[in-house]
């Protein structure tokens, strides 16, 4: 887990450090994480406490009405699954980032399982930006990587649209021009 605010950019260590990145902090240059925005954080809480608000209300308040106010009592797992989301929704979002290097992009998540995706430049065939009406109310776009191989098709969610087209604007450029030397 990164130290310190998880929108700082550096590499995380093996100790759980966070250094700075290039070959003065070591020898090897280190990718520069990128952690993402908290507009994900907040649009995923939004999303929570809207579903599981209205399931805790018509759990409740239907047997309630009908069967008796002891029945309310079945607004308490959806209530307890609201809280135990809060939590696990930040420790998702706190394990999105990616990182830029010279030849290939990588996008690392996961809290238990830990999921880190490497999509060779030379190998995107599209790079789109997307952004449904709930992420554009959140000030949000994703962007999702296309290569050959369906299995390596990657996405970088809730990103400022001005961050994802620029990273979009780039990956494409890299890609044409890693792919023109093929």
């Amino acid at each position: 887990m990164e130290t310190g605010s998880p929108h700082e950019t550096g590499t995380t260590g093996a100790n759980g450090s966070t250094g700075a990145a290039g070959p003065a902090a070591g020898g090897a240059a280190e990718p520069e994480w990128i952690a993402l925005p908290p507009g994900l954080l907040r649009m995923r809480r939004f999303l929570l406490v809207v579903w599981l608000g209205l399931i805790t209300i018509a759990a409740g308040l239907v047997p309630g009405l009908l069967a008796g106010p002891a029945w309310a009592a079945f607004a308490l797992p959806p209530l307890a699954l609201a809280v135990w989301g809060w939590v696990m929704i930040e420790r998702n979002w706190r394990s999105w980032r990616y990182a830029e290097r010279a030849d290939d992009l990588l996008i690392s998540r996961g809290v238990l399982w830990r999921e880190e995706t490497v999509v060779p430049y030379g190998r995107m065939q599209l790079v789109e930006v997307t952004s449904g009406p709930v992420e554009r109310h959140f000030g949000l776009a994703s962007v999702q990587l296309h290569t050959a191989a369906a299995a390596t098709d990657a996405t970088i969610p809730g990103l400022d649209p001005a961050e994802a087209e620029r990273l979009r604007d780039r990956l494409t450029e890299l890609g044409e021009a890693r792919s023109a030397g093929l």
